[in-house]
């Protein structure tokens, strides 16, 4: 284990993510989130098909025991990012990115209903303090003057993507019991790509939302970039949590929001509020909770597999 370099790992695909974010939403006012999708996963294959090749995990990377639970994932993750990219084209950058820390709060509650796991009052207690963070940043949105207004449905679309981001989790918690993690990483981005051309022909239907569009040269280049960004951000992802613990690495993830809230402000021209901060900085506070207590716990287990603690 080597935890600096597992942390500066973690930091950079955090940038990575964020900056990928920004080309989407800067293509936004014109291009469909549906095709925004299919780029992001089309051109993030080449990338993780190089990794995998590097690595020598081609044959690993290609191999499926489970095609459905694969289709289901894919489904799901492209659901999730389609109404994520949707979100970012009505709401600030760093709103989205607050609604989205709703996802490992999510998490812990549907794997509770759906895998069966162990739900304790701390990690209730703390999953109840992030969601009161979520309505905090959600409540501007909610007021009565706001209906009607885009920004209402960017809400929606933002923790629509947060909650199918935790049933993607839950998904994969349940493949990696069988699949590689190569595997899932690489046919997630094949059935992204799949779902999202889908929308190609439902733009017949609803031209103005979901048509695709002509992109002129500098939205075909944001969009390749955020494809080749993402592939990248994926590929550092993983390589983190070679070198670190999971519960080590997790509350890097909210670093997301100084990126967010820089990158809104000098690029968006974004000022966040004082609610959105707020909330934001409750559903940080919870999900420090969350992964603190479930480091002690297993700091724990494994002083009492040392024998070092009674057991039973």
């Amino acid at each position: 284990m080597h935890p600096a370099r597992g942390i500066a790992l973690k930091l950079a695909s955090v940038v990575l993510f964020i900056s990928m974010a920004s080309l989407i939403k800067a293509v936004s006012d014109h291009v469909p989130a549906g095709q925004s999708v299919f780029f992001r996963s089309f051109f993030a294959m080449p990338v993780i098909v190089a990794w995998l090749a590097w690595r020598g995990d081609l044959s690993t990377g290609f191999r499926v025991r489970n095609r459905l639970a694969h289709v289901w994932r894919g489904l799901i993750g492209t659901a999730a990012m389609a109404c994520g990219f949707a979100a970012l084209g009505l709401l600030p950058l760093p709103e989205v990115t607050a609604i989205g820390y709703a996802a490992p709060l999510l998490t812990v509650l549907f794997a509770a209903l759906l895998l069966g796991e162990r739900l304790r009052a701390f990690r209730l207690s703390a999953v109840g303090l992030g969601l009161i963070g979520v309505l905090i940043v959600l409540w501007p949105r909610l007021s009565v003057e706001a209906l009607g207004d885009v920004a209402l449905a960017g809400a929606i679309f933002a923790l629509l993507s947060a909650a199918l981001r935790a049933l993607a989790h839950v998904q994969i918690r349940r493949m990696a019991v069988v699949e590689e993690t190569s595997a899932i990483v690489f046919y997630f981005s094949l059935t992204a790509t799949a779902f999202s051309l889908l929308t190609l022909p439902l733009g017949l239907v609803w031209p103005a939302t979901l048509g695709w569009v002509w992109p002129t040269p500098l939205e075909a280049g944001l969009l390749v970039g955020a494809g080749l960004i993402g592939g990248v951000a994926q590929i550092v992802l993983t390589s983190a949590y070679r070198f670190a613990d999971a519960s080590l690495l997790a509350p890097f993830d909210y670093a997301s929001m100084l990126f967010a809230i820089a990158i809104g402000y000098t690029v968006f021209a974004e000022v966040p509020t004082a609610p959105m901060l707020a909330g934001a900085g409750l559903v940080i506070a919870a999900g420090v909770l969350i992964v603190w207590r479930e480091r002690q716990i297993g700091l724990a287990r494994d002083r009492a597999r040392a024998g070092l603690t009674p057991q039973g």
